[in-house]
């Protein structure tokens, strides 16, 4: 994901350029560019206004939803008291080229936001390059990936397979940051794909047998099986995941060494899972202690604001971050 950190208002149009480059890069028209550029203009003029710093983050989807730009949103500014008042449309939010966070969900293929007084706020946006004439059911997993600040390569990667009884999903971690680590993590995506429809132990010791010839990393497998409620988990090193379930997280664990070079064992971890529980996977460059508890019920909300939400309040600064997050009832 492109990030952009605003401060101050000649940022936004920065986040305009970027925003508009990503749509204009995977073939959305003049059009509907255009809705990317009004989304982007609103929400980073809002942070200017009112949350200060903030980021905006600026990435593409593909999941069975469709297929666009998706956008977030972060600020630790001082939240909506009222927010059904501030989606209304008409509501400004600080004098911007459209008509604030109502103009931001009517243009939105698919829109959520969580702001409370205090915290700040976090918004997602994403837009197809046509858009639906319907919704097409709620996306299954969401994430955010960032390479450390002043880096160009970014040395976590993630990906999801979605199958009819449930998913299965991993964050990989090359060793340290830059190309070297995006080498490796990419390598065990790709060995990932390859070995896609074995157990999580199994992938894994495919991915720790591939890497030898990288910098090999951190790397976690998750496989749900929605049918018996169960989530099987295997890792190495600390590419960390959990179970939310209400208020009840549950750690999973996984094993000490690095992917490629050092795994004194791989063993598989059984957790239960339900269709209303999220599983969480985050890369080193998000705090070990990291909660959803100041967010009742966010759980329920889009996974890519989850990950936002995660992302923002617990990123370190010196690597890395990704945190993905994925539905029990993901289809």
């Amino acid at each position: 994901m492109d990030r952009v950190t605003i401060t101050e208002a000649s940022q936004v149009a920065e986040a305009r350029r970027r925003a508009v480059a990503a749509a204009q890069a995977i073939g959305f028209d003049e059009t509907a560019a255009g809705r990317v550029a009004l989304v982007v203009t609103e929400l980073s003029t809002n942070i200017v206004k009112y949350g200060v710093p903030g980021e905006i983050l600026v990435g593409t989807f593909e999941d069975a939803t469709g297929s666009g730009v998706e956008i977030l949103a972060l600020d630790k500014g001082p939240g909506f008291s009222d927010l059904g008042s501030a989606l209304r449309d008409g509501h400004s939010t600080g004098g911007s080229a459209g008509e604030g966070l109502g103009a931001v969900r009517r243009l939105s293929d698919a829109f959520d936001i969580a702001s409370r007084p205090g915290t700040g706020t976090a918004v997602l946006a994403r837009l197809s390059g046509v858009r639906p004439a319907t919704a097409d059911g709620s996306a299954a997993f969401g994430a955010v990936t960032v390479p450390l600040r002043g880096e160009t390569a970014n040395g976590d990667a993630y990906a999801v397979r979605e199958r009819l009884d449930g998913w299965t999903a991993i964050v990989a971690d090359g060793l340290g940051h830059g190309p070297e680590a995006a080498k490796a993590s990419q390598e065990a995506l790709s060995l990932f794909h390859h070995h896609r429809d074995k157990p999580p132990g199994a992938i894994l010791s495919a991915i720790h047998a591939g890497l030898p010839q990288t910098r090999g990393g951190a790397v976690s497998v998750a496989s749900f099986d929605r049918d018996a409620g169960i989530l099987t988990f295997a890792g190495i090193g600390n590419v960390l995941g959990a179970v939310v379930s209400g208020a009840v997280t549950k750690r999973t664990v996984s094993l000490a060494g690095t992917a490629g070079h050092a795994a004194r064992r791989i063993q598989e971890f059984e957790y239960p899972m339900g269709q209303d529980d999220v599983f969480v996977l985050c890369s080193d460059g998000i705090a070990t202690g990291w909660s959803l508890d100041a967010y009742p019920g966010i759980a329920a909300a889009h996974p890519s604001l989850v990950a936002g939400l995660i992302y923002r309040d617990f990123a370190r600064a010196r690597d890395d971050a990704t945190v993905l997050v994925v539905r029990g009832d993901a289809s």
